[in-house]
């Protein structure tokens, strides 16, 4: 039967192991058909992971708390890459400082479900109150079928319809190449708070049902998204041939560069120090409301 894996945005780094392992190939030598789709935003992509319509998503580790409650139900089965994967951009013309989120007073910004939790953690660590100082709210253009978030906030923030926005490698680097935005965070790399790279990071999702009632298939697919990123890792000009099918001509010039940086990045293992960050992350935020211990949250039988 075919294999579904869906991701919240397609034209981007951010889950980029996974489009690889389908689009490579490392699906097929597990004996898997898959194939990856676009399902925004990530809300609603574990959404329909809980209802059975896909068999994993490649998505924010905290954002299945929207549709697992307490993490019942699900479990991540391994890390796509390390960190929180977000880009703070701003105007280019507002001369921001790197890592001053105080920039942001007054200003419209454009995040997505999900993702903006992590905006709004690190603006309340800063003391700055998101709802009263920041004008934060989704992306003109964002929420059409087929639409990649980054490439709608890169031409938002061209076109003015916002002032800065909080969305992936590919939208900070497309901004920045055309000279109409500036970085401020890149939240990987520790620009923002201190502890705020640790609040998530791109998870490999699937259900407790599906591990229960697949799991030869489940183990199959953890082998090939880290076969993916070994390959990655070893010769980041495959992301080109990988993002061929899928992503348009000056996005598809990118990719490469984009994934060599994050590369380093690329280990599918998730600590115990990282899912506890994550849960102190997913509590503050709302999303959760006890301690899970780590073998409710990881599938640590299948973890790489």
């Amino acid at each position: 039967m075919p294999i579904r894996v869906a991701i919240p945005d397609m034209v981007s780094p951010s889950y980029f192991p996974a489009i690889a392992a389908v689009e490579l190939g490392f699906f097929a030598k597990e004996g898997l058909d898959a194939t990856v789709e676009l399902i925004f935003p990530v809300t609603r992509t574990f959404e329909e992971l809980r209802e059975g319509r896909l068999d994993f998503v490649g998505g924010a580790a905290h954002a299945a708390l929207y549709a697992f409650k307490d993490w019942r139900g699900c479990k991540l089965l391994c890390a796509l890459s390390q960190n929180m994967y977000w880009f703070l951009v701003v105007r280019k013309d507002l001369d921001a400082k790197r890592g001053d989120l105080r920039i942001l007073k007054g200003l419209r910004v454009g995040a997505a479900p999900g993702p903006v939790d992590g905006l709004l953690r690190m603006l309340a660590q800063s003391g700055i109150d998101p709802e009263r100082e920041v004008k934060i709210g989704p992306v003109p253009g964002s929420s059409g079928s087929g639409v990649s978030f980054g490439m709608a906030a890169a031409k938002a923030l061209e076109s003015g319809a916002v002032d800065a926005f909080w969305a992936n490698g590919m939208a900070a680097e497309v901004a920045v190449r055309r000279g109409v935005g500036a970085v401020v965070v890149d939240a990987r790399r520790g620009d923002g708070p201190y502890g705020s790279q640790h609040y998530t990071f791109p998870a490999f999702v699937t259900t407790q049902e599906r591990i229960d009632v697949s799991t030869v298939m489940v183990s199959a697919a953890v082998r090939a998204i880290v076969a993916a990123q070994a390959a990655l890792k070893h010769d980041p000009s495959l992301a080109a041939r990988a993002a061929q099918r899928l992503f348009p001509a000056a996005e598809h010039a990118l990719i490469e560069e984009l994934v060599r940086r994050d590369a380093p990045y690329y280990n599918a293992a998730i600590s115990e120090a990282s899912v506890r960050a994550l849960n102190v992350f997913a509590r503050a935020t709302g999303l959760l409301s006890r301690e899970p211990g780590y073998e409710e949250v990881v599938a640590t039988h299948l973890s790489p």
